[in-house]
């Protein structure tokens, strides 16, 4: 296993279809569709090794998750990466939630791996 990671995206069998080719990848992942304040209180008490939000659907309540998660200590090394998305809707959430990466569905994977290569900065 590669590590954990908590994807979220407001469609259901969207985010399902976006965790399949990640788990094939190596990862365990959860995923929350529905309610922001429960994926910001699971992201806390699992500790994922990066949270994986979609900005393709309500990117506001991906928006809003992300900087909940920011608020608390155990939080905040916690990596954010978002995903696609308009371009005001990067803007917004690059201007709110700076310290997060940005990249598409398409090279999400090479990001991960780079991302999770021994040598990086612990948390």
């Amino acid at each position: 296993m590669k590590g954990k990671l908590f994807l979220i995206h407001w469609n259901p069998l969207e985010a399902q279809e976006y965790a399949i080719p990640l788990r094939a990848d190596g990862w365990l992942v959860d995923v929350e569709s529905k309610d922001g304040a429960r994926a910001g209180k699971k992201i806390l008490t699992e500790q994922p090794d990066a949270v994986v939000i979609y900005l393709s659907r309500l990117p506001s309540h991906g928006c809003v998750t992300a900087r909940g998660v920011r608020l608390y200590q155990s939080g905040r090394h916690i990596p954010i990466i978002f995903v696609d998305g308009k371009e005001e809707a990067i803007q917004n959430t690059k201007s709110k939630v700076p310290d997060s990466v940005f990249t598409t569905n398409e090279e999400l994977h090479k990001l991960l791996d780079d991302f999770m290569k021994p040598g990086r900065d612990e948390k």
